[in-house]
């Protein structure tokens, strides 16, 4: 959650600095580069974050209604599915990460591999999460596996 708080202030100022710079007609070139450094990890450490807190899309309306092993293998079903998608996350942007050595960002000429990173890197977390979600399921149950955040109930 840290990670994804630095990115988004780092997010939020350098859009600010970028448009400032050029509205005073000195514009930061480089700073549309941090921009959409801090736009692209903030994107993928949040979607690791989500699956930690157990806020991310899946059948958990489906799932919250079963109980027993009904449920256990519905949570586990899920479950795998996200896992196998961290696992293509960290094959799939592996590849694409060693592939981005060819390109360069401008002005910089930082490999756009610097970017790619946070795919594998994301997809690593998220299967960790996953994996320890699963784990905690098997032994104490996904009865109480809801969203982190609770509802407000509104009379």
């Amino acid at each position: 959650m840290v990670l994804c708080g630095v990115c988004l202030a780092g997010f939020s100022t350098s859009v600010f600095l970028d448009v400032l710079t050029r509205t005073l007609g000195a514009p930061w070139l480089w700073l549309q580069e941090v921009t959409s450094t801090f736009f692209v990890y903030g994107t993928f450490i949040g979607a690791a974050a989500a699956t930690r807190r157990n806020d991310h899309l899946y059948l958990s309306a489906i799932a919250e209604s079963m109980t027993g092993v009904t449920r256990l293998a519905v949570e586990t079903f899920d479950r795998l599915v996200v896992l196998a998608v961290a696992f293509c996350m960290v094959y799939f942007g592996y590849i694409n990460f060693l592939q981005g050595f060819g390109s360069f960002r401008m002005p910089s000429m930082t490999p756009i591999a610097s970017l790619y990173a946070a795919i594998p890197i994301a997809g690593a977390l998220i299967a960790l999460f996953t994996i320890e979600q699963l784990i905690n399921g098997w032994l104490h149950g996904f009865e109480s596996a809801g969203p982190a955040h609770e509802e407000i109930h509104v009379l």
